[in-house]
């Protein structure tokens, strides 16, 4: 399929925009370094992890022993996501990155999600660390970190094979959520609630001046530059957001129809659930990713009460929708869009229990 550049060579990852080979910073098995070296560096990886509106709203603090997981309530969208759904799924995206990390370097370890009741700000402590040799299949997953990203842009024509949205939708399973994939007619209902969804937002004040916000980032290492957001709204059956203003990407001909739209859905609507998606999430994205697929989370339709009410027909009220997502493979007549920006390790990984211990 070959659709984005594949980084399938150990220790050596990809630059997601030119193709380009690039050497890993991890040379040393794990059991030679010092467990904080890894725990720093899995925290550090996490920051490739999407999240909404490229927002980042995650801090990890490195123990002795252990890893910790802060959500940054200063970047979460109040208007959009006042009971903190979507903050939770990117935060549980970046820890199923960091998990992966830590695998790629030969750690297992256990993972505590809301450990604490007294602090609900700590989403997660993965602790237990245990060496266990390098797991291929986790390095081959870093690579994909490299390369992933959103493009907002209509797909090829070429529809993606059965065996891999099967391999997408089974890797949200492993992870606790589930991928339900829509047929032709709940396709077209999505469509209709997306549209109701965004026209909802438009006319919501606050909303527009979120997305004003943080499309508006330059400089900070956050939000969404032009250079990812498409010149004119998609020609799509199921309507892309409108943010507000034009961005730089060339959007071209194409259609959606050859994508595959899926319902990212799970039992529960509580925290723990969302972060668990978030996970999921992560899962099946890097899966794509390795397949050469691309995805795109359509996250308007669930921020709306109502439309997110609709959502929940479609699973006939067995589930709880947390992402719509669309799956296709990239038109290869366009290059990938850049890359979002990302913050720094510095701003979100904190070592300063490890350097206290050494002072």
């Amino acid at each position: 399929m070959g659709r984005y550049p594949h980084p399938w060579t150990d220790r050596v990852g990809h630059d997601g925009r030119n193709g380009k080979v690039v050497p890993m910073s991890h040379q040393t098995p794990a059991t030679d370094r010092p467990l904080t070296t890894a725990l720093a560096e899995a925290a550090a990886t996490a920051g490739h992890a999407p999240s909404v509106h490229n927002t980042q709203p995650w801090r990890w603090r490195v123990l002795p022993d252990a890893l910790e997981l802060r959500v940054v309530r200063d970047r979460q969208l109040t208007a959009a996501d006042p009971e903190g759904r979507l903050l939770a799924l990117s935060c549980g995206a970046a820890l199923h990155h960091a998990r992966v990390a830590l695998a790629a370097e030969g750690w297992t370890a256990v993972v505590e999600r809301l450990p604490d009741p007294q602090q609900p700000d700590l989403l997660a402590r993965l602790t237990g660390l245990t060496p266990a040799g390098a797991d291929p299949d986790a390095m081959r997953l870093v690579q994909c970190m490299q390369v992933r990203h959103t493009d907002r842009r209509p797909v090829s024509d070429e529809p993606v094979p059965a065996e891999v949205v099967d391999d997408i939708t089974r890797a949200a399973d492993d992870e606790g959520a589930r991928l339900q994939i829509l047929d032709a007619d709940q396709v077209m209902e999505l469509a209709a609630t997306a549209s109701h969804a965004g026209t909802v937002e438009a006319e919501d004040p606050q909303t527009r001046e979120e997305l004003q916000y943080w499309t508006h980032r330059a400089d900070t290492g956050t939000g969404l530059p032009p250079e990812v957001l498409p010149q004119d709204q998609p020609q799509t059956t199921v309507p892309a957001r409108d943010f507000g203003s034009p961005g730089n990407l060339p959007v071209g001909p194409g259609h959606d129809k050859a994508a595959v739209y899926g319902l990212l859905y799970g039992d529960e609507d509580e925290p723990d659930s969302w972060l668990g998606a978030g996970e999921a999430l992560s899962a099946l994205w890097l899966t794509a990713t390795r397949h050469g697929v691309s995805v795109v989370p359509l996250s308007g339709v669930v921020e709306v009460p109502g439309t997110r009410q609709k959502l929940r027909q479609l699973l006939s009220g067995l589930g709880y929708p947390y992402l719509v997502l669309r799956i296709g493979l990239a038109d290869p007549a366009h290059a990938g869009p850049p890359h979002t920006p990302r913050l720094p390790a510095a701003q979100v990984v904190d070592t300063s229990a490890v350097r206290d211990q050494r002072s």
